[in-house]
């Protein structure tokens, strides 16, 4: 816990996107108004007590929308960095656990799925399926997958490789116990830096799937669907667009900070060699 006090980004970072979970969740509960509640005599108002950051084109409250946009974009970037890390590191464990062919199938699997950029595969489930936010969710979490087998494959190979794995196996104990009880507990803290960062790419990936109009749809609200209803608005009512493209630098900042921050508490080794940079 000092390691962890003793990095301020860390804090920093863990701090922002708490508040901004926070101000998600509390969406589910309470908004200031409505975020279907229209009303059109009252468009385009300015930040004010009754509306903290305006009205939109359909006189919506924007801070409304920014609260549940926020937990939509959490609750997509969520799911499926779960999505990747589930299948992925029981992937990624399996090729180091038994090697050989089975190691050769993970890494070319990871090969393809990366050959094929999220917005790509999320055209094709869209071409399917029709847009969505589930769409959005699958297409981000296939693209997690490769990301944690080789986190976890990576951690995975220099452990499998000290005494207490050899002196485990000796006792008669099988492959599939070995990565449950030893590789894996010991990988836990680089997937869940990992997962931090995979968290913000998320929730870009989400707002640009949205933007697009492959992601969540009206009548659900996201920061991306935010952005693409207030494009062509820029030039005459900024903040339409400032106040959601605000919020996801926020939030991506922050959980960039926690994981940088998470890194280096974690790995010893790598705070001294970056102060030895910095020296």
């Amino acid at each position: 816990m000092r390691r962890f006090l003793a990095h301020p980004s860390l804090m920093v970072g863990l701090c922002g996107a708490l508040a901004f979970l926070l101000l998600g969740l509390t969406s589910l509960v309470w908004t200031p108004f409505p975020i279907d509640q229209i009303d059109i005599g009252r468009r385009f108002l300015g930040p004010s007590a009754e509306h903290w950051l305006g009205t939109d084109n359909l006189g919506r409250d924007m801070a409304s929308l920014v609260m549940a946009g926020t937990w939509t974009s959490f609750l997509v970037a969520a799911i499926a960095v779960f999505i990747g890390m589930g299948i992925g590191v029981p992937l990624g464990l399996a090729a180091v656990i038994w090697g050989g062919a089975v190691e050769w199938l993970v890494l070319r699997l990871s090969d393809f799925i990366f050959a094929f950029p999220a917005v790509i595969v999320a055209i094709l489930i869209t071409t399917l399926a029709g847009p969505g936010s589930i769409n959005a969710i699958v297409a981000i979490g296939i693209f997690n997958i490769p990301v944690f087998a080789r986190v976890a494959r990576g951690g995975a190979l220099s452990i499998a490789k000290l005494d207490f794995v050899a002196a485990a196996r000796l006792t008669g104990l099988g492959n599939a116990m070995i990565a449950w009880r030893h590789l894996l507990p010991n990988i836990m803290s680089l997937l869940i830096v990992q997962g931090t960062i995979q968290m913000s790419l998320g929730i870009l990936s989400e707002a640009g799937l949205s933007y697009i109009a492959l992601g969540t749809q009206a009548p659900d609200t996201s920061l991306g669907l935010m952005l693409r209803e207030a494009q062509g608005m820029f030039l005459v009512h900024p903040w339409l667009t400032l106040v959601p493209g605000s919020a996801i630098v926020l939030i991506v900042m922050a959980l960039n900070l926690a994981g940088d921050g998470l890194r280096d508490a974690i790995d010893p080794r790598l705070r001294q060699s970056r102060s030895n940079v910095l020296a």
